[in-house]
């Protein structure tokens, strides 16, 4: 590949792919205008620059993948109070190749996750080692025809499931939480008198969050502690859910969606109120080598680690120094906390592939500050070798609760009416690179003083850059490429994608 250098300048920059779908070479998102297709920049140099960005397309990292987002319960009812015409818009936009999001690989829970409509595993019998009262049933009103519903644009779509906890049988409380709601409401409650000791005059009372509204009815004294094992570590037990994996992806290819891949459990080091469960690194690492591994190469899956959400890169060492897990683990998950673990895992396992596997979730409001705050975790993960990037609640109602009270932020937003919807801001970031970063695009490594930057090439040898201004006043960017200059004018507070 011949060797290019483009000179960059702007208030804070970020770059994705061109995309031959799409004819505009500048599209601009505000608080107030998403996706405004601007005047393609022309050749002409800035009078002034303020940084500088040097990009050189034969220094890349790693492969692209894809964009995506999870297939949740409460995703596809919130979907389907619409009607069928605007239901399929949406997914055709957000699967279609070339018409919008272009989401390519996906994440679904295996059996209830915390934005279920309730609890629920695949087999909840007692001792039911052999899984044979194992079924999927429960699935083919939400999770199936939600994922069979975007295949429909998207037939080539990737899937890739986690647990969020196995059967209550199968962990010591026989619960499916780890985290006591009572215990928790106690300990706010204390906190809460405190507060209002010191509250200062104007200033409004401490009130208890929403997810302690809904009493997960696990005792005090069976709450199972981060660092512990949940999971009882016993042989049967370890066997059971191995095939318990098996069942499910066999199940699933029944119905037409092949999983590619599965993690063991999500945020194995969180004790929540709502569906978890604890497991030990080194436990997980023992069960992915002589258990999971080798249970999905039988049928032809990938075993991938996570989802790590925790800062602490000795727990992914612990399973990727295994000498039996690490002769299966194909990829890493990161999410929340855990991004401060990502880049020394990169660092030490240049070769290994690397997810970002739920993109942190806000508050149910949807604004402009937490669509920024999006756009640095983008920034963060794509810049340290993420292969996947995939986003959390594709659809909920406004508000964005919960059945266990917790709210957040959502790509669509639909009505309790279910006579509109919307799309948030945090889609039109998430399709600013989406749309342009296509399967098989490579990131580029770039060099200058302007550092808030993701470049990528495309397999058709087109650069894209995604820019975002927080400031407030426009700035002008000096664009270079070869012997030729441009300036376009970056609007404050915007997301804007430049193709090159």
């Amino acid at each position: 590949m011949n060797k290019y250098f483009i000179s960059i300048s702007a208030g804070i920059l970020l770059s994705a792919i061109g995309a031959t779908q799409l004819n505009a070479q500048f599209v601009t998102t505000t608080q107030s205008q998403q996706w405004k297709v601007q005047a393609s920049p022309k050749a002409g140099a800035a009078i002034k620059a303020d940084s500088t960005l040097i990009i050189d397309l034969s220094k890349t990292d790693q492969t692209i993948e894809g964009f995506g987002t999870c297939f949740n319960e409460l995703g596809w009812t919130s979907l389907s109070l619409l009607p069928e015409k605007e239901r399929d818009g949406i997914l055709k936009e957000m699967f279609a190749p070339g018409v919008g999001a272009n989401f390519t690989v996906c994440r679904m829970p295996v059996a209830a996750n915390d934005f279920a409509l309730e609890y629920y595993s695949y087999d909840d019998t007692e001792g039911d080692f052999a899984m044979n009262n194992f079924s999927i049933s429960h699935d083919k009103a939400t999770l199936i025809p939600f994922i069979k519903a975007a295949k429909k644009y998207q037939p080539n779509l990737k899937v890739w499931a986690s647990p969020w906890t196995p059967p209550a049988w199968m962990k010591w409380n026989k619960h499916y939480a780890c985290a006591s709601t009572a215990a928790m409401k106690q300990r706010m409650e204390q906190m809460m008198k405190r507060m209002e000791q010191n509250r200062k005059p104007g200033q409004a009372a401490p009130s208890l969050p929403g997810m302690l509204s809904v009493d997960n009815g696990l005792a005090i004294d069976k709450q199972i502690k981060e660092g512990t094992d949940g999971f009882i570590q016993e042989p049967q037990y370890l066997k059971a859910y191995a095939l318990y994996f098996q069942k499910f992806i066999k199940a699933y290819r029944t119905e037409g969606i092949e999983i590619f891949g599965v993690m063991p459990q999500n945020e194995f080091n969180s004790n929540t109120l709502y569906p978890g469960c604890c497991w030990k690194a080194g436990s997980l690492a023992n069960f992915i080598g002589k258990y999971l591994g080798p249970a999905m190469q039988e049928i032809g899956v990938k075993t991938m680690f996570g989802t790590v959400e925790r800062a602490k890169e000795a727990m992914v060492d612990t399973v990727l120094t295994d000498s039996d897990a690490q002769k299966y683990v194909s990829a890493v998950s990161f999410q929340w906390a855990g991004r401060g673990a990502l880049p020394g895992i990169h660092q030490r396992y240049p070769n290994m592939k690397l997810i970002q596997s739920e993109q942190e979730c806000g508050n149910g409001k949807n604004d402009w500050a937490a669509m920024m705050h999006c756009w640095e975790l983008m920034h963060h993960y794509l810049n340290n070798g993420v292969s996947i990037y995939d986003y959390w609640n594709t659809s909920l109602l406004e508000g964005g609760v919960s059945h266990w009270g917790w709210s957040q932020n959502s790509l669509v937003t639909v009505a309790k009416d279910g006579k509109s919807f919307k799309y948030t801001l945090e889609y039109y970031l998430l399709k600013h690179a989406s749309h342009f970063v296509l399967p098989g695009a490579k990131r580029l490594v770039t060099a200058g003083d302007c550092k808030d930057v993701i470049c990528f090439v495309n397999k058709d040898g087109k650069v894209a850059v995604l820019i975002a201004n927080e400031a407030d006043a426009d700035k002008t960017v000096s664009i270079q490429l070869g012997k030729k200059s441009y300036s376009p004018v970056i609007k404050a507070h915007s997301v804007n994608t430049i193709i090159l």
